[in-house]
Order: C-alpha cells, then structure tokens, then sequence
C-alpha cells in the first residue's frame, strides 16, 4: 500500500514539475517568472486526451489511469442538497466534501443540488424564495446552469472555488474563466436569465421534495439514495473516513490517511 502511494504522489509531482519545464523557453528573453504549460489548470490535466496532450502530460495522464481502483466495484454515490449561501454549507463543501472528493473520487459519485430550504413560489421577485434572500436563489441557479453546462466534475471545482471565497456571486466569473476557459460567462448568464435556468431549478425542487424522510436542515447529505442520521453525523466530522468505509471495493491508497475534522449545525429548514 505505501509503495502504491508512492507512486502515485511521484505522478503527481511529475505533473507538477511540467510547469517548471517551460521556464527555459523565456530565459533568453530575461523572464524569471514561467508561464503555465497550458491554458488548463493542473486539476484538468488529465480530464481528455486532447487536454493531456496540450499540456505535454499523456504520458503521466495514462500512467495514473493504470492503478486506479476496480471499476466493476459500484462507487459510494454521494449527493448532496445544499444552498450556495448557507454558512454550513459552505463550510462542509469547502473542508469536508472537496477535500474528500479530491482524494477520493474514484470510488466516489458525486450529485450535488443547489436548492436546499428555497420555494417555488408566483411573485414580481422570481419564482423562487431562498432562505437568504434573493442572491442565495441566484447563486443556487448559477451553480445549477455550471453542473449542466460542464459537468459535475468540472463544475465542482468551480463551485468550490466560489464557495470558498469571500463573496460566492462575485467569484463566479472569475472561477469560471480559471478551471473552465473555453466557457463563456455569457453561456452561463444567457442560462441564468433564460427558461433553462428555471427549468434546471424546477428540477432540483421535485427532487428535494421527494426526499424521505424529508429534509429538515441543509447541508443534506445521502448515501447511495438513502438518509441516516448516523450517516450524517459522521459526515460532518469525517466525510473522507465514511467514504473509505462504505466502498465495498479493494481500499485504495488513499484510505490509510487521516481524517478531516468539522463540526456544523447546518441551516434549519423554516
């Protein structure tokens, strides 16, 4: 087990150290500082082959891929009902969820809902009431048109990255330009302000409303469909622990790590 995580945080190292590679190509113009290898964050490196081979990193790309966990083993799926404003959200997204997933995600599926405690409701404000007033109801649809137009993958690494900044609706262009360039902040708006933005919302309330038990605070999280409070529990204290338990396939490498504490109350449900 340690020499299997040896190797993999030698490829790790070996992705990293491609951006160091270019610095030579600048010194006989006297820049000190490199510039990436590629417009793609190191994350996204290995997400396609066209990406891999842009950033000059198939290779190490293709060398990750070969120990990866069994496949024919179903992953813990993961879904999570939350509120882009919800102080506890954030902070189960931010130090329990992403980490967790980061380390984790081949064993893991991830279905995240941005709606939580909101309303469908008829008003001159919009169709939604959000719990933290009307930014929350559009940062929730920001997030929703992001999952649909990248993918949960991609649009997890955005969504944290506006969840982890100070103010979550400014951040959202910026976090979009850096882990997803090729996609346009009008596509993204045109979505927010159009019928697909609602369509997308609609969507994400029939499934929080299905939910049973039904859900009485937010974050709210599932496991492979089904809610228990122990589940939870653990949850908020060690999401990366839980995970590695309920996998029933062969424990990879990453599971002899340590887990990542947090303790949160969560946003009850008015």
């Amino acid at each position: 087990m340690d020499f299997l995580l040896l190797r993999i945080t030698m490829r790790v190292l070996c992705l990293l150290a491609v951006v160091l590679l270019i610095s030579k190509d600048h010194k006989s113009f006297g820049i000190s500082h490199p510039k990436p290898a590629c417009r793609y964050p190191p994350s996204q490196w290995c997400r396609s082959l066209e990406i891999a081979i842009e950033c000059k990193v198939q290779k190490q790309c293709m060398e990750l891929s070969a120990i990866k966990p069994n496949q024919t083993v179903p992953p813990v799926a993961l879904t999570l009902y939350y509120e882009s404003l919800c102080p506890d959200c954030r902070a189960f997204i931010t130090q329990q969820l992403f980490p967790t997933w980061t380390m984790l995600q081949d064993i893991m599926s991830l279905t995240l809902v941005p709606y939580g405690n909101a309303k469908e409701v008829l008003s001159a404000n919009g169709p939604f009431s959000c719990q933290h007033g009307e930014p929350e109801c559009r940062g929730n649809m920001i997030e929703a048109c992001i999952i649909h137009l990248t993918g949960t993958s991609l649009a997890f690494q955005i969504i944290y990255c506006m969840e982890s900044a100070s103010n979550v609706l400014n951040a959202a262009e910026p976090c979009l330009q850096m882990y997803a360039p090729s996609l346009s902040w009008a596509s993204i708006d045109a979505c927010v302000t159009g019928r697909l933005g609602y369509e997308l919302m609609h969507g994400y309330a029939v499934m929080t409303r299905a939910l049973n038990p039904a859900h009485t605070h937010v974050p709210w999280v599932t496991f492979d469909g089904e809610y228990t409070e122990e589940n939870e529990a653990r949850a908020m204290s060690s999401l990366f622990h839980l995970v590695c338990e309920l996998y029933k396939g062969v424990k990879p490498p990453a599971c002899t790590g340590a887990p990542v504490k947090l303790s949160t109350s969560g946003c009850l449900k008015e």
